[in-house]
């Protein structure tokens, strides 16, 4: 599995889940992820999970990328993780090899491993969250380095982690019939219980409403427009408990701890390696909307107030958005979320609205079961790769 990583934990943690639930489901099956996260070794990994770190690269505020070694440039960075790729996929032979996002890898840097890969034999899927981004913002990414082309030539499956009266990732993509036919929507990737409680746990309050912001790289407004409607409303007393996340820089992270101090029931965290068990205990739930949270807020019925950002990327406004017209979420803009009166009114409500499972089940949260499946027809060799039919 390939996870290229610049920002947040999202990647990741998306491969993480599916690699865990594939070599449960299958006790022979090893798999190796090719990451980029800077904090990969910090989580756990089941046996005959791991991973290979390539040296990381980070994406700014304004989209662009950097090296986070500041003596090395982006370019010998891409280079150097270029040449780790390659090689660690002619030694592992992987049979097949599952690519999150990015077809062609950061700034095309799979493009070689993908041809190799399928010279050999190799099946090729790429795994796409159910929004990448606005269309237009897709259609001009895609359009720049051929994706569409490329897929159509290289891989031999499109997996979409969603359902598909949700959201087309590829809305507003002229699609060729090849490409779409190797689509399948397998449902959101749902989530289980952990199986042993996080001991953090043992340490919260009762009844609290979790704000989790994931990385946190872009979670700061969201923790200071929380705590801002804290102290408009001093009549909010339920407790709140705050998980930062690990890309929050110090600054803000220090000044968050000092104002939640001056709040009463705030309990701030840093971060949390187990966040399913801090999600399944909250009494609700406020977060940016990002596909692993939102997946988690589903899995384990929690009410939720999402505060998606729009800058540089849609994904979570698109996200949210979506949701909140099926019923199953509340939203409020990053723009009403800065007026502590507003954010208060959302907060109080936030504990007595609907739970998503009182609407039925409008998402299909079947995901991993799905792409359990379908690894399965390869490895019992009912479905075969398909043969490179345009020319690179």
């Amino acid at each position: 599995m390939y996870s290229h990583d610049t920002f947040g934990l999202g990647h990741l943690r998306r491969c993480r889940e599916i690699a865990h639930a594939l070599v449960e489901r299958y006790k022979g099956l090893h798999v190796l992820i090719i990451s980029g996260s800077s904090i990969a070794g910090a989580f756990d990994f089941r046996a005959r999970v791991d991973f290979v770190k390539i040296p990381s690269v980070i994406k700014l505020h304004n989209g662009e990328y950097t090296s986070l070694a500041d003596h090395i440039d982006l370019a010998e960075t891409l280079q150097m993780r270029r040449a780790i790729i390659r090689q660690t996929a002619e030694l592992y032979r992987p049979n097949i090899f599952i690519v999150d996002k990015e077809p062609l890898g950061l700034r095309g840097e799979l493009e070689q491993t993908l041809v190799m890969l399928k010279s050999l034999g190799a099946t090729l899927v790429l795994g796409l969250r159910e929004v990448l981004d606005s269309p237009e913002q897709v259609r001009a990414e895609w359009q720049r380095s051929d994706a569409l082309r490329k897929i159509e030539a290289l891989y031999d499956a499109v997996w979409v982690y969603g359902c598909e009266r949700f959201w087309d990732p590829l809305t507003g993509l002229d699609v060729p019939r090849s490409v779409r036919c190797r689509m399948t929507f397998t449902g959101h990737l749902g989530r289980s219980a952990p199986r042993l409680q996080n001991p953090t746990r043992q340490e919260l309050p009762k009844d609290y409403i979790l704000v989790t912001a994931g990385g946190g790289g872009d979670g700061g407004p969201l923790m200071q427009q929380v705590l801002a409607a804290r102290e408009y409303d001093r009549s909010l007393e339920f407790p709140l408990v705050m998980v930062l996340g690990p890309f929050m820089s110090s600054e803000t992270r220090a000044e968050i701890h000092a104002r939640a101090k001056r709040v009463p029931n705030v309990t701030v965290l840093d971060f949390e390696r187990q966040i399913e068990s801090i999600v399944l205990g909250a009494r609700a739930v406020v977060s940016m909307g990002g596909y692993n949270t939102f997946c988690e807020i589903l899995s384990f019925d929690k009410r939720s107030l999402l505060v998606p950002r729009s800058q540089p990327r849609r994904e979570q406004l698109i996200r949210a958005t979506r949701a909140a017209e099926l019923g199953v979420v509340d939203v409020l803009e990053p723009a009403l979320a800065d007026d502590p009166q507003v954010m208060a009114r959302a907060l109080r409500r936030l504990p007595t609205r609907p739970l998503p499972s009182a609407l039925g089940t409008p998402i299909d949260l079947g995901g991993l079961e799905s792409v359990q499946e379908m690894v399965g027809a390869y490895l019992d060799g009912s479905v075969h790769s398909l043969k490179t039919s345009v020319a690179m």
